[in-house]
Formats: C-alpha cells, sequence, structure tokens
C-alpha cells in the first residue's frame, strides 16, 4: 500500500479557507509525504463489494485563493490502496450522509476511515451528549410542536435548533411565550427539533474544545456579535484565547476516555458556560484558530497521534 490518503469533503474550491480544518489536515499530510486525493461525497460508490471513488490527486498550498493545485484529470481509484480515508464533508446529515457510511464500512481494515463510519453513524452530534446528562442544560429532541411548547412553559427561555444542521443555521430563541421560527400550525415538524433551556453565558461565547483521539488538545472562545445567540465562526462569531474554565476540565476528563473508546478520534465539543451542547463528530473546526491563538500546530499533534496509533512511525 502506497502513501496516499483520500480526503471525502464538500467542493475543495470553496472551502472557507479561514477556517477550513480538513485544508490543515491534508497539508500536513502531504509534508509528510503522503499523495493526496480528494473527491466529493456524491462520488463514492460501491463496485462488486469494491469501495472506490471518482476524484482528483492534489496538491495543496498555504495561499488563499490558490490553496489547491489538480495534478490529474477526474481518476477512478480504489480507496482500498489508501492509508487513510478522512471522512470530512459537512452536514446536515441526512440519508445521503448516512448511505456514505454505510460504503466506507465496507473497506478493507487495512484502510482506516477517519472518523471511524460506524461511529459517526451511531453516535449523532446531537443526541451523543445525553451519554454525558449530567453536563448538559434541559433539552428535549422532538418532533411534535406540543413537547416543545410544554417545554418553552418549563423554561421560560429556550434555544431550538435543527436536529441535523451545522453551522449555526435555523438556531432560533424562544421567550415571552410563543415560540420562534416553528410553525405552530403544524403538529408534528418535517424532521425532529433539539429545544434546550438557553444559557445565559452565551454573550459571552461558547467553548471549542478538539480532542485527537480521546486527549484533549486545545480549545478556543468563540464570540457571537452583539445581540447575537449564534456564536459558530460560520455564523459570524469570532475566535478568542481560552484556557479550561467552568467544568471544562471534569467535561473533558469524562469525555475524553470514552471518545477514545466509541473510535471518534477527531472531534470538537461544545461548551457554554458549564454546559455541554455538542459533540461534532463530522467535520469538528477549531484548528487554525487554536493554532493562530496559542502559537501551536494542531494538525502536527494529529497526525503524530495518528500515525503512532496505526504503527506507522
Amino acid at each position: 500500500m502506497k502513501n496516499k490518503i483520500a480526503i471525502q469533503m464538500d467542493d475543495i474550491n470553496t472551502i472557507d479557507y479561514a477556517f477550513d480544518s480538513s485544508f490543515m489536515i491534508g497539508l500536513e499530510g502531504q509534508n509528510r509525504n503522503y499523495d493526496l486525493f480528494y473527491y466529493h461525497p456524491n462520488d463514492l460508490f460501491l463496485d462488486e463489494g469494491i469501495v472506490k471513488a471518482s476524484g482528483f490527486f492534489i496538491e495543496l498550498y498555504d495561499q488563499e485563493g490558490s490553496h489547491v493545485k489538480f495534478l490529474s484529470d477526474k481518476t477512478e481509484v480504489n480507496l482500498n490502496d489508501f492509508k487513510f480515508i478522512f471522512l470530512r464533508q459537512d452536514p446536515p446529515f441526512n440519508m445521503h450522509y448516512i448511505t456514505s457510511t454505510y460504503l466506507l464500512d465496507y473497506l478493507s481494515e487495512n484502510t482506516k476511515v477517519i472518523n471511524n463510519p460506524t461511529a459517526v453513524r451511531n453516535y449523532s452530534e446531537k443526541i451523543l451528549p445525553f451519554k454525558f446528562k449530567q453536563f448538559m442544560p434541559p433539552t428535549l429532541i422532538s418532533q411534535s410542536v406540543d413537547d416543545i411548547k410544554k417545554f418553552l412553559i418549563t423554561h421560560n427561555d429556550i434555544i431550538t435548533k435543527p436536529l441535523y444542521g451545522n453551522g449555526g443555521e435555523g438556531i432560533h430563541r424562544s421567550n415571552k411565550g410563543y415560540l420562534e421560527g416553528i410553525d405552530v400550525s403544524n403538529k408534528y415538524l418535517e424532521m425532529p427539533i433539539m429545544a434546550q433551556k438557553y444559557i445565559p453565558e452565551i454573550s459571552k461565547g461558547d467553548r471549542r474544545i478538539i480532542f485527537f483521539d480521546g486527549e484533549y488538545v486545545g480549545s478556543v472562545a468563540r464570540i457571537p456579535s452583539h445581540g447575537n445567540i449564534k456564536a459558530n465562526f460560520h455564523a459570524g462569531g469570532t475566535a478568542e484565547k481560552t484556557d479550561l474554565v467552568f467544568r471544562d476540565q471534569q467535561i473533558v476528563d469524562v469525555l475524553g476516555e470514552e471518545l477514545k473508546k466509541l473510535n471518534l478520534f477527531f472531534v470538537g465539543i461544545d461548551v457554554i458556560g458549564d454546559y455541554l451542547t455538542e459533540i461534532n463528530v463530522t467535520s469538528p473546526t477549531g484548528i487554525k484558530q487554536i493554532n493562530k491563538l496559542n502559537n501551536v500546530n494542531l494538525e502536527r499533534v494529529f497526525w503524530d497521534k495518528l500515525e503512532a496509533k496505526y504503527k506507522l512511525v
């Protein structure tokens, strides 16, 4: 097997250069003499039981606006010939996403997918925190508008968001007795909604805390713009340096060991004040901001741990 890695991700030409962690992982892999292959999730397929993809061999450059060079025409490859596949497309976590995890499950054990596709499929980002309920704010997941209304009456001030969304889309704050962003004329929503008691500390931001193979490696505070409830970088949040504060160390100690057991190598959790709100296992970001604020190179730490785990050093 050659030193080849593949990155399954959205259109590489339109990545958000300022925030994209997939790019940093790929660039460091390139620096370690791995050949890079990129393909879009739509171009993953199963041919007579063999997992294949159509895509491009590429070269990456740490230069905004000219960050990728295509070295080949569109080429069909057998993904079993690669050492690592990085499952990095963004949610929504829909049937298309789930199907890609089914297909990747058919790879040889010699090819490692990060994160493990079975684990990604089994541990939904907004549901997995219930495994650590002691750190969560009051939370409801339901497709029933009546259930969400009752939750609002109980807690007075709540946040609602799509269960399988990302990037801050569809997040609303509801108080004063009526629901924002939800058609209350419907008895049932098309998809489940997560509702959580509003955490006032969001005005001071949330914290993205990064784990590699169950070990805490860094964190960054994401500060929402004035009057905004969304701290996500894609929703306009700004990065500030932070240490582990409030209950962060306790959360890290409990989650780290469990994340490693679950075979979730690269995870980013979200914490507001004392509360764990999400466990991001699909395509977490934050590497670039932590690097810049702390003068570190988390992509090197990532690869050191990955190669050591699979005995490649």
